[in-house]
């Protein structure tokens, strides 16, 4: 059976920074506002030291900074585009896509397949996925598909396959997030979150590519369902009045709970997946995990390897792009994939709502 190799990356990053100092003086200004009204119970400040101690997020990118910060809004303004318009997220993914063909050396009209996997969609159809395939140019299908902050690498090991059984030999995962729109930024448990990027994954059969590349020897995927983690904003959408009264139509979760409950599946996860694969922990020379939290990545790091990972072995870019979804180990991968020669093995994973787990085995062949 053929294998499949990821040859080409790339990431959309937006033009605006909101920093820790800037979110929290919005949203204290927000709360004073509340507090004013007579809010019960009263809304309590934030601060930038909280927001770095409970996630390691220092920044985040997003489409539209005046938005967020405007304590009288306190979401991005985002304004509905024409029918004949590109949509947000396929201009966002013909930027990441772009990058990845240059770096494949791969022309849009050989890629076969594009699967537009992510968390959040700006509409239910078409699919974002087909109207990317008719922006790039690519020739076959296109698909879109949600699990959450796992889609990445579920949307990996789908395209993986269909090279490994010869239906197609290159497909294109992209991942556009535009998470501020779904995060309630009004609440100070979760307003420091997520931010906006795209990424973008070129898959090729490994006999056909040529240059430097990463063969994905395995992947394995999980899912067990939880309601700790839920956005309830969906095909069924309220008025903007409905949705005051319901704070689930937002993002949430039950941060507690999540700890409690992903770490451990996770780090089992990714041992049973090398055990099967007859791979060592000592043998990964870098594991790129998805971007949700610090503390929860230096956990899984530990429990992996049996010690501490370097910050080469586990690289973490939690702290410029804030958690960004199912974009966020693969921003990992495309930024932190150098140093490694051929027959070096690394891991991406990733986790999240669902519950959901992906993991993809990779080893690095080519030219040195």
């Amino acid at each position: 059976m053929r294998k499949a190799a990821i040859t080409g990356s790339g990431v959309f990053t937006p033009s605006q920074t909101i920093t820790n100092d800037e979110l929290v003086a919005a949203f204290n200004a927000y709360a004073d506002r509340q507090n004013a009204a007579g809010a019960e119970p009263p809304v309590p400040h934030s601060s930038a030291a909280f927001i770095t101690s409970a996630s390691g997020i220092e920044r985040r990118f997003v489409l539209d900074k005046e938005g967020v910060l405007d304590p009288d809004r306190m979401y991005p303004s985002l304004p509905p585009r024409a029918d004949d318009q590109p949509g947000v997220m396929a201009e966002m993914a013909l930027d990441a896509c772009g990058k990845a063909l240059d770096m494949a050396e791969v022309a849009p009209g050989d890629i076969q397949a594009v699967l537009c996997a992510a968390s959040n969609h700006e509409r239910a159809y078409p699919a974002i996925a087909i109207e990317i395939q008719e922006l790039l140019g690519t020739s076959g299908f296109a698909f879109d598909m949600n699990v959450a902050c796992s889609s990445a690498t579920f949307g990996i090991q789908a395209a993986a396959d269909m090279i490994r059984a010869g239906s197609i030999d290159r497909a294109i995962v992209v991942n556009p997030e535009i998470c501020s729109a779904h995060l309630e930024w009004r609440d100070r448990d979760c307003h420091f979150i997520f931010g906006d990027v795209c990424t973008a994954l070129v898959l090729e059969a490994d006999d056909l590519a040529q240059g430097p590349r990463f063969t994905i020897e395995s992947t394995r995927c999980a899912t067990k369902f939880s309601n700790n983690i839920r956005n309830n904003d969906g095909f069924l959408r309220r008025t903007r009045d409905q949705m005051e009264d319901r704070r689930d139509m937002q993002f949430m979760q039950n941060g507690r709970k999540v700890f409690k409950e992903v770490l451990p599946m996770v780090s089992a996860h990714i041992g049973d997946h090398l055990n099967a694969e007859g791979v060592s922990a000592d043998e990964l020379r870098r594991l790129w995990l998805h971007q949700a939290n610090k503390s929860m990545n230096d956990f899984i790091g530990r429990k992996v390897l049996g010690r501490i990972p370097s910050p080469e072995e586990q690289p973490n870019i939690l702290q410029n792009y804030a958690n960004t979804s199912s974009a966020g180990s693969i921003i990992a991968f495309a930024q932190h994939s150098d140093g490694l020669s051929p027959g070096d093995r690394g891991l991406i994973c990733s986790f999240g709502a669902g519950y959901s787990v992906g993991s993809v085995l990779v080893t690095r062949a080519g030219p040195a």
